[in-house]
């Protein structure tokens, strides 16, 4: 759990003060490391709604990184569970 936590904040302090790039791979790592790890796709949002800009030029999509996100937690856990990683 605590473990969890400090991920969480170290995930913060990436969204907060580091290139976007690093919060990127530390969510997925966080994705792939925990057991359903929502705090990512929510870090994400948060990085969204401080930094994010619409998807292309005629995209009505703005909240790119964070659907992106949720899309690759359920990838991933599906695989998790396919390849039978996850904790029971």
């Amino acid at each position: 759990m605590i473990l969890r936590i400090s991920a969480f904040f170290i995930l913060l302090f990436s969204i907060l003060f580091l290139p976007f790039w690093i919060s990127v791979i530390l969510a997925f790592m966080g994705m792939i490391y925990f057991n359903v790890f929502w705090e990512a796709s929510m870090l994400l949002l948060l990085s969204d709604l401080l930094y994010g800009t619409r998807g292309g030029k005629n995209s009505p999509i703005i909240f790119v990184s964070f659907i992106a996100s949720i899309i690759i937690l359920l990838i991933v856990e599906f695989i998790k569970t396919k390849l039978d990683f996850h904790k029971k």
